[in-house]
Order: structure tokens, then C-alpha cells, then sequence
């Protein structure tokens, strides 16, 4: 395929942003995306070309290296005992320390483990993180390349044995030989959902949990939450913004230790550099924020 550049949310109208949003958490298929995207469509510019735009670009998503001296990275095995069993993720270490690491877990978005996940999980480990990023999908083969291919694959999966999957993921992050015992959640869409899910299940094993753009927990299961919360939400995602008043009304209540920021203008995905709806200022300010909650809940 041909490289494209790289364009700006601000280039495309709101309710085609809003329609890739219904297109890509699968209320619609690519079918409905296109039939309705063609009122977007300038001269010379198709549907199936504005999908592609709007589509990632894993090609951006480098920030850090797979082989930048900083970290160590392996693909390791795991069991999930009371999920799928056997899984698979990505662990990236800092190279400079083989103990008493920090350690956060990543939680990828409704497609797997992609290569935007796998930076992400990188940087943390530059920033001297035991990091690791299980794939949902390992059940059925893992991350498959693409994400239409990756959306379908997910949501073959039981929901309730991937909430396992990520507690034993947890679990193993507790408990390995490098870490300080101390652990931490980032997850971005599904897995901001999950971010959220799991400082309810394993309240005695998250200590810190930061969800960009993740459904909210149950108002009546608030109170078991132990975790300190740092919530990232996107003005114009109101899909998701619909719960916050209502979730930050309940942690309230429950006296959970949280904070709540909502960047403006900017979409659902702000975070995630491989499309358009990535904004560079919000993604820029939300991972410094993140980056000191983890320093001062985990170390």
C-alpha cells in the first residue's frame, strides 16, 4: 500500500470522525461506513480512500525502538488458569535494572496487541518500567496484522474470560522477580474499559490505574476500587463521556483517591499516533501526566 501522509482530525468533518468511531467499536460494518462516508468524499477522493486515511499507520507508531539500548523486550508466555489458558504477551524491561522495578500493566484497545500498543509498552520501559502488554487474541493466533481482521478476531472472544486474562496478566506482574511487587494499569479504549474493570476485580493487586477513553465501572462496584485513578477523556468522545458524571460521582462517594481530565477539541483515540485523530498537544500532556501518577503511586 501506498504511504500516506500523515493528516490532522481537523482536516476531516466531525460526523465522519464521529462515523469511523461507530465503524471501528463495530456498531456498524465497513459496508455502512461506506455507503454512508460517500457525502464526505471531495473530487477524486472516494470512500474507500477516506477509510484509508482515517485508517492506522503503524509506520508512525515508533517512538521508541524495538531495539533502542534503554530496554530489553521479549514475547513471553503466560497462564490464565481461569481464562483461555495458555496466553502470550510483550514484556519490555528497562536495561539498566534487573530488580525492584515498578511495574505497569498495558492493556491494548478492541484489535490486539498492535504495534502501537507494543511502542507504547516500550516507552514505558524507557521511562524504567517493567512493562507488559498480553495479546486477547493469542487464543486465536494472536495479533493478526491488520486491525479490521484484529476488531473481528476480538470480539470472537468471551468477555469474561479476557477479564481473567488480564488478571492473571496482573497477577504475573506482582509476582515476577523483577518487579517491586506494585502494580499499575494503562489501557486506551477497551482497555481503558478494562483499566477500570480490573481496579474493581483486583483491588489488592492494582495500586494505580489510568484508563484514556475507557467505560466507566458500575456505579455499585466503585466502593471495592483501592486504586488511585488519573481518567483521561476526549471532549468530543461522547460516546464514552456519557458515564463520566455519573462514575466520578460514585468514586466521590466512595472516597476513591482520583483525578479527571478532559482535553479539549480533540477525539476518541487523541492518544494513539497512527491516525488522524491523534492530537499531538493532548497525547503529549496525557502520557506526562500518566507517566508522573505511575512514578509517585508505583516506585
Amino acid at each position: 500500500m501506498m504511504a500516506m501522509d500523515r493528516k490532522k482530525a481537523s482536516e476531516f468533518d466531525q460526523e465522519l470522525l464521529d462515523l469511523y468511531d461507530e465503524y471501528v467499536h463495530g456498531h456498524i460494518e465497513r459496508r455502512g461506513f461506506l455507503r454512508r462516508a460517500v457525502k464526505f468524499a471531495a473530487v477524486g477522493m472516494t470512500a474507500e480512500a477516506l477509510l484509508a486515511n482515517l485508517s492506522p499507520n503503524y509506520a508512525w507508531a515508533q517512538q521508541v525502538e524495538g531495539d533502542d539500548p534503554r530496554i530489553t523486550t521479549a514475547y513471553i508466555d503466560y497462564k490464565s488458569p481461569k481464562g483461555a489458558g495458555d496466553m502470550r504477551g510483550y514484556l519490555v524491561r528497562p536495561t539498566d535494572a534487573e530488580s525492584d522495578l515498578p511495574a505497569v500493566l498495558v492493556v491494548h484497545e478492541n484489535r490486539g496487541l498492535n504495534p502501537y500498543i507494543e511502542d507504547v509498552t516500550r516507552r514505558l520501559g524507557a521511562e524504567g518500567f517493567l512493562a507488559f502488554a498480553p495479546d486477547a487474541l493469542t487464543p486465536l493466533g494472536g495479533y493478526p496484522g491488520n486491525d479490521d481482521e484484529g476488531r473481528k478476531l476480538q470480539r470472537e472472544r468471551d468477555g469474561e474470560e479476557m477479564n481473567e486474562d488480564f488478571i492473571a496478566a496482573a497477577e504475573l506482574l506482582k509476582a515476577h522477580a523483577a518487579s517491586n511487587g506494585k502494580v499499575g494499569v494503562v489501557g486506551f479504549c477497551f482497555g481503558g474499559g478494562m483499566a477500570n474493570t480490573l481496579a474493581v476485580r483486583i483491588p489488592d493487586v492494582i495500586v494505580a490505574a489510568s484508563p484514556f477513553y475507557g467505560r466507566q465501572a458500575a456505579a455499585e462496584d466503585v466502593p471495592k476500587i483501592k486504586a488511585a485513578l488519573l481518567i483521561h477523556y476526549a471532549e468530543n468522545d461522547t460516546r464514552i463521556n456519557e458515564g463520566a458524571a455519573a462514575y466520578e460521582a460514585a468514586l466521590q462517594e466512595a472516597g476513591v483517591e482520583y483525578e479527571a481530565h478532559v482535553y479539549e477539541g480533540v477525539n476518541h483515540g487523541f492518544h494513539n499516533d497512527t491516525t488522524p485523530r491523534y492530537d499531538e498537544h493532548a497525547a503529549r500532556l496525557a502520557w506526562k501526566r500518566t507517566i508522573e501518577f505511575f512514578n509517585e503511586h508505583l516506585r
